[in-house]
């Protein structure tokens, strides 16, 4: 989209941007992990492309995109390649746009935390592991090491902080991948359990990005807040889930409704990643969705990935058949401490070869600080990586 859209397509735009200024009440934004946002910016181009003609059923598949159900904030591959259209579901694609503008955010629902019904027959919910032998033992031995870990709780509160660093797509819209330039990321996660309006903060690109409930005109701020959960996930909310890797995986699955033509066992897999990417939790509830993500099917093991830090690791995996992606959580070979996530192109495609990093990011350092946009200092520094 290097010119300015005319005919239908700027009649779509400005379609776009009435409809956004209807939806009813503002979202909660809540901050995705660099990999996501390229997902949804992907999406939401594909949904501002599609035409009328695209009615064959396929729009509740760029809706379950646009929505990013399945995420937190984290992992995912990128939209389908060119070729596929989509119906335009313009309500969804109004409140990405709206998301995307104010600081690459998605949107949730006042007092919205999951709870979806899990469908009939929904995949990786207890009875043993599914994954891949190799990763079932690897994801073992990455529990064992995390149960041992000491991880001082988190108060009420404080903020947790993750400082990263990474680059997304950034090539023409529905043409050839191209990395963009690796960049810092430091974010700040509110751990306060009732119900807020200020989540927190995103630091990028030299700005500073508030991530808060969007309040409505007129209206109590207190009926826009939004609690702890599995879409504002906090030490305590954490803590508070089964340890039992069955129970717990069967509640994430209940908590990731999957659209029509979605991935599910791939939605569940992204939503673990941004849970133990981007938060601090206890040592049992890490272990515990390390051994649950053994049990979703299609999980393996990578011999060797690299971070956007450039560090070597092993990896788990799963790949996205549909669009020819596998999304990698990288770990330390020795310690088996968490480094990064990355996702590549798993075969050749029109977007781009097999291997070609889509998006990638490393985690630099976690820590535990009293005020949102607070720098930690060396005592404060988490003990996980």
């Amino acid at each position: 989209m290097n010119s300015t859209p005319v005919g239908p397509e700027r009649e779509r735009l400005e379609e776009l941007r009435e409809l956004d200024g209807l939806l009813p009440t503002a979202p909660a934004e809540q901050v995705l992990p660099p990999g996501r946002r390229s997902h949804h910016k992907d999406v939401l181009m594909q949904l501002i492309d599609s035409d009328s003609a695209g009615t064959d059923g396929t729009a509740d598949d760029a809706t379950a995109a646009a929505t990013g159900r399945g995420t937190a904030g984290g992992g995912g591959g990128p939209a389908p390649s060119r070729g596929r259209r989509f119906s335009r579901p313009a309500l969804v694609a109004g409140a990405v746009a709206a998301a995307l503008a104010a600081g690459l955010t998605v949107g949730l629902g006042p007092h919205q935390g999951g709870g979806g019904t899990a469908a009939p027959g929904a995949s990786g919910t207890a009875g043993g592991a599914h994954g891949s032998r190799g990763a079932v033992a690897t994801l073992g031995r990455i529990a064992a090491v995390a149960l041992r870990t000491d991880v001082t709780p988190v108060g009420d509160g404080q903020f947790v902080y993750v400082r990263s660093t990474g680059a997304e797509n950034d090539g023409v819209f529905d043409g050839r991948v191209k990395l963009g330039k690796m960049h810092e990321r430091q974010v700040w996660f509110s751990q306060r359990q009732g119900p807020v309006t200020d989540v927190g903060l995103i630091r990028e690109f030299g700005q500073d990005w508030p991530i808060e409930v969007g309040v409505p005109d007129g209206t109590d701020p207190a009926d826009s807040a939004v609690p702890a959960g599995v879409d504002r996930p906090t030490y305590a909310w954490l803590a508070s889930l089964p340890t039992d890797p069955d129970a717990l995986l069967e509640l994430i699955y209940a908590d990731t409704p999957a659209e029509k033509g979605e991935d599910r066992d791939q939605a569940v897999f992204d939503r673990i990643g941004d849970l133990v990417g981007e938060q601090i939790m206890p040592s049992a509830t890490a272990a515990a969705f390390y051994r649950a993500t053994a049990r979703i099917p299609g999980v393996t093991e990578v011999a060797d990935a690299v971070d956007a830090a450039g560090r070597h690791g092993i990896a788990i995996a799963r790949e996205d058949t549909r669009h020819g992606t596998r999304t990698e959580w990288i770990f330390d070979p020795g310690t088996l401490g968490y480094l990064g996530v990355r996702t590549v192109f798993s075969r050749d495609t029109e977007r781009a070869g097999a291997g070609t990093v889509y998006n990638t990011s490393a985690v630099l350092e976690r820590a535990v600080v009293d005020r949102r946009g607070q720098e930690p200092t060396d005592r404060r520094r988490a003990g996980r990586g």
